[in-house]
């Protein structure tokens, strides 16, 4: 069976819950640990929290054994709500820590500074409700200006949209710079990329799937990367990507597929490089 391996202390390959809810998430967490998944990412805005805790609890995996992402929301991020918010995450998922904390948007409701949101970010760690930190959807000037607020070091990924029609190379090589490790989330482009011709060639080389090409080209470029499936079938083909190396013609070929085409884009979306 595949292996998970380490990147900064994160799983390379996790199963995302974006979009699902009740008993969609609750199955899709409960199939995801048995396959063999052992990083699993939510968030408050997503609503499931309570379900995947409840998935989390019922799989018998010792907690110890699960990395457990959880992000916290816009209307939070100040020191009224922040602290509050995080241990009701934890009372959803029944937790008693997360083990890594998002700031999921650089986009503060009511305008708060990153000082402010940042600070409260760091004291959830010192609080023992995190194992780590660390944040999403930031631009290179954004990240660049949390780790001067945190400090090296501190901040242990940033979670951003990468895939092979949205590649993030600014993003990226800023993160590498200041020793980031990158999450690459929607890496399907909600399925896009799955039909693409260039990918399916070269699945079929291979002899495997479009899915697992693009989840290898992921890890290849040393991303974390969450995948997410409402089937066993598919988180089977996401979690044997692991398997899977794909040669330095593949990658450039699913490099050079790069055109930008963003899928996350909310109003409150930052200036994106």
């Amino acid at each position: 069976m595949p292996t998970v391996t380490q990147s900064s202390a994160i799983p390379s390959l996790g199963v995302g819950t974006f979009r699902l809810k009740d008993d969609e998430a609750y199955n899709s967490v409960t199939m995801a640990l048995d396959v063999g998944f052992r990083h699993i990412d939510t968030a408050q805005i997503y609503g499931n929290e309570e379900a995947v805790g409840r998935a989390i609890k019922d799989s018998g995996v010792p907690r110890e054994d699960i990395y457990v992402t959880t992000k916290v929301w816009n209307d939070k991020l100040n020191k009224a709500g922040f602290i509050d918010s995080v241990k009701e995450s934890l009372a959803k998922l029944q937790l008693s820590y997360v083990d890594l904390l998002l700031i999921h948007w650089p986009s503060p409701e009511n305008g708060e500074s990153m000082e402010e949101y940042l600070g409260e970010l760091r004291r959830a760690k010192e609080l023992g409700l995190t194992k780590a930190i660390g944040i999403s959807n930031f631009t290179v000037a954004q990240t660049e200006q949390a780790v001067r607020i945190l400090g090296d070091g501190e901040i242990a990924t940033n979670q951003v949209e990468v895939h092979p029609y949205l590649t993030n190379e600014k993003v990226r090589q800023a993160c590498e710079k200041l020793g980031i490790t990158v999450t690459g989330y929607m890496p399907f482009a909600v399925g896009k990329v799955l039909k693409d011709d260039t990918i399916i060639a070269i699945a079929d080389k291979h002899g495997v799937t479009a899915a697992e090409v693009v989840v290898a080209w992921e890890l290849a470029h040393g991303l974390v990367t969450i995948p997410s499936s409402t089937k066993r079938k598919n988180l089977e083909i996401n979690f044997n990507a692991l398997s899977l190396t794909l040669d330095a013609e593949d990658i450039a070929k699913i490099d050079a597929l790069d055109c930008g085409d963003r899928q996350a884009a909310p109003d409150f979306s930052p200036q994106w490089d």
